[in-house]
């Protein structure tokens, strides 16, 4: 599985070359926000640095501190996996780029494939199911060789979307989690260590004996890490994977694209997976850019929900669906500066 993240991104660059807009050369565009799009936005920024000559400087601080960034207007676009619903945050819009799942992954004498149902997955991260020979653990697994270990959780410290959407699904599963953790960029965990970024949870689990934690699908395989099959809302357990992450934006979407996709009822749909958007201003005047920048970052996110597509797969990120592309072309055409369309 994971030689699929490695096929070379050259190739992908030499395929694009038929098709390459004209860009003004050396303009830099700055972006913060989510770690979990950052391998992809990493392949598609430097592919689009090899065609245009505009630099993309992207930092992955976390969803929440991208919002903050974004709204301090020191940066041009920012990247989450939590929509902004507070109407204070003025014109934001957003911009679907892939979807992608959150993943459960552990560390375990062997790595056994393992499953974890509903009410087991929450039970643990609430510090109910403390050990890996509880009844609980073993009911889920049959026939797994499980160790006498503590369960050590692994949670994000920081701000992020991937615990929005991992949260967000614990939440609706079960509503004594709701009360004590609740949903959020940034919860209080009752139990576990913390650490920073998707690649800080991949460190920490690979690291710890016994460990269990959540994080973007990418970074497990890049570390080699297994991922447990999590008990869909049909009853199905389903393992994180391009067509079963799909398959949850396969649903009624609305036009500003801000829906959360966590908990699918669809039988073979991954239970844990979301849209990643970049975020930016509706006017990008208000966000205090040149008008030659505007039009960069519009011809930008033109060709990353486009052209750059194509990166999405082989770096395991779900492409979006056509008709989420559709939305994504009518906002895109909406964004103006000072009033006027930036897009042509």
């Amino acid at each position: 599985m994971v030689k699929k993240i490695l096929i070379p991104v050259v190739l992908l660059i030499a395929a694009l070359l038929i098709a390459v807009p004209f860009f003004t050369r050396n303009e830099q565009l700055l972006g913060a926000g989510a770690t979990f799009p950052h391998p992809l936005y990493s392949g598609m920024f430097s592919a689009y640095y090899r065609l245009t000559g505009v630099r993309i400087n992207y930092e992955g601080i976390g969803s929440g501190g991208g919002i903050q960034q974004l709204l301090k207007k020191s940066i041009d676009f920012g990247g989450t996996e939590m929509p902004i619903e507070d109407e204070s945050a003025g014109n934001i819009v957003h911009i679907p780029i892939a979807v992608g799942g959150v993943a459960v992954t552990y560390n375990l004498p062997e790595n056994p494939p393992m499953r974890f149902s509903r009410s087991l997955i929450t039970d643990i991260f609430l510090g109910r199911v403390t050990t890996w020979k509880d009844p609980a653990v073993v009911r889920d697994n049959p026939g797994v060789r499980l160790p006498d270990l503590p369960i050590i959780v692994v949670y994000r410290s920081d701000g992020s979307g991937t615990n929005a959407l991992f949260t967000g699904y614990l939440s609706l599963v079960d509503p004594h989690f709701e009360k004590i953790v609740g949903t959020g960029l940034s919860v209080t965990w009752p139990v576990g260590v913390g650490a920073k970024g998707n690649a800080g949870v991949a460190g920490l689990v690979k690291n710890i004996s016994g460990s269990i934690g959540y994080l973007e699908l990418a970074y497990a395989l890049t570390a080699r890490l297994p991922v447990a099959a999590i008990e869909n809302e049909s009853g199905v357990f389903v393992e994180p994977t391009l067509a079963s992450t799909e398959i949850c934006a396969d649903v009624p979407i609305p036009d500003d694209t801000r829906i959360v996709l966590v908990n699918t009822d669809e039988p073979s749909g991954y239970p844990i997976s979301g849209f990643t958007w970049l975020i930016l201003f509706g006017d990008l005047g208000e966000g205090g850019m040149s008008q030659k920048q505007a039009r960069a970052l519009v011809d930008l996110i033109w060709w990353m929900t486009h052209d750059g597509q194509r990166f999405c797969a082989p770096l395991q990120y779900a492409p979006l669906p056509a008709d989420v592309v559709g939305k994504a072309e009518r906002i895109i055409e909406s964004i103006t500066y000072e009033g006027r369309p930036v897009h042509r």
